[in-house]
């Protein structure tokens, strides 16, 4: 069950190439609350300059996406095409432009094709309430192998809320506040500056936690919706709901980040880096994400070779106060690494990264704090995948 006031619709406009939903709505029934994140990478797609604009008003009612096309780099002719979409979906809904939020993704640097796109905004709007969450996850799937889909329950009171994700990512994924396509419903009333505080919360738990490439997206955009339609009393800090609403968020946020990573692009392996006994936290999430991002690593995991130097390496190479003598390594339960020297466990070492999920434990032993990067194998597809990604 999908939460209350919320319908979904896909529509074909061969955007890219022909055979496949490429368009999706979102619509929420009753004016929502909104909050979002977006990427930090200083060149931003259309997309994610207006909707920048717009969240300011924390009201929302539609989201409309494409995939096939970033709409990025694409100059002042992309910023009015992401304005006539808008104007085009509002008009079709009877709502204003301003609660019409857009997102694209697909190839940089290309004009998105109007002359195919116009004619099918009506049918997104004929087709409205037609289409599963499941649809819209699937028209918005780029290299991704299958849809990234979420939903929890929460009581609420005497009442139960649904919080639920769609999302899309499996390449160029590298966060920094925000990740990947990533649209969150819930029928749940909530304060806007809570909606924005719970939201930041989980997204640094999670899609701020996670890499497939180190390679960080022009695009990235995580918004969330909360219509109300539950009839709750609404969430703030100080309500008893707060800390089930936050921790429920958290759980679906986590989940899609995994399922990110799983489906990273020509991935066979999902890895947890941890990092302990750092010196601070600052230093713990730099040592995973050097570990996590490691070409050397990556392409070790994916052989089979329990080449536990290639960690040392990064580690050293991260810029963290690190001692070298002091510093132990396991995968899974067998220690492979103790003062920084060799255990002789590299045969049961091995049974542990053939598997498909595996952790690194790296214990630093310079501190107390500590840190977890969710990451992949790197392998020959992944090349494949982005050496004809235009074509």
């Amino acid at each position: 069950m999908f939460p209350k006031g919320f319908l979904f619709s896909t529509s074909e406009a061969a955007i890219k190439r022909p055979g496949r939903k490429d368009l999706a709505l979102i619509f929420s029934q009753r004016e929502a609350g909104i909050a979002g994140m977006f990427t930090t990478n200083r060149v931003k797609a259309a997309p994610v300059k207006l909707d920048m604009e717009k969240i300011r008003s924390g009201r929302a009612q539609a989201i409309v996406v494409n995939s096939g096309n970033a709409n990025a780099c694409t100059g002042e002719k992309g910023m009015q095409d992401a304005r006539e979409i808008v104007s085009l979906v509002a008009g079709g809904l009877m709502i204003e432009p301003s609660l019409v939020y857009i997102c694209s993704t697909g190839a940089i640097g290309v004009p998105l094709p109007m002359d195919r796109i116009r004619p099918k905004i009506s049918k997104l709007m004929l087709g409205l309430g037609e289409s599963t969450a499941e649809d819209v996850a699937r028209a918005i799937m780029t290299t991704d192998t299958f849809p990234k889909v979420v939903t929890k329950k929460i009581k609420i009171g005497s009442r139960t809320g649904t919080i639920a994700g769609i999302c899309k990512g499996a390449g160029m994924i590298f966060p920094n506040m925000a990740t990947m396509l990533c649209f969150i419903m819930t029928d749940i009333a909530v304060k806007q500056k809570t909606l924005y505080k719970t939201l930041q919360a989980a997204i640094n738990n999670s899609f701020n936690r996670i890499t497939v490439d180190g390679d960080r997206s022009t695009n990235d955009t995580v918004l969330v919706m909360a219509n109300g339609m539950l009839g709750n009393e609404r969430i703030t800090e100080k309500t008893e709901a707060y800390h089930l609403f936050s921790k429920a968020l958290n759980d679906t946020t986590y989940e899609l980040s995994r399922m990110i990573v799983k489906d990273g692009e020509g991935a066979t392996k999902l890895i947890e880096i941890q990092i302990r006994g750092a010196r601070n936290e600052g230093d713990a999430r730099k040592a995973a994400f050097a570990v996590a991002n490691s070409n050397l690593v990556k392409t070790a995991m994916y052989g089979n070779d329990v080449n536990w130097g290639r960690i040392m390496a990064a580690l050293g190479n991260s810029g963290i106060v690190l001692r070298e003598e002091r510093t132990d390594i396991s995968f899974g339960k067998v220690s492979i690494v103790k003062k920084g020297m060799d255990t002789g466990r590299k045969s049961k070492a091995l049974e542990v990264i053939k598997r498909k999920e595996f952790t690194v434990l790296i214990d630093l032993r310079i501190g107390k704090a500590s840190a977890k990067v969710l990451t992949c194998d790197l392998t020959e597809d992944y090349v494949r995948i982005n050496a004809s990604y235009m074509t």
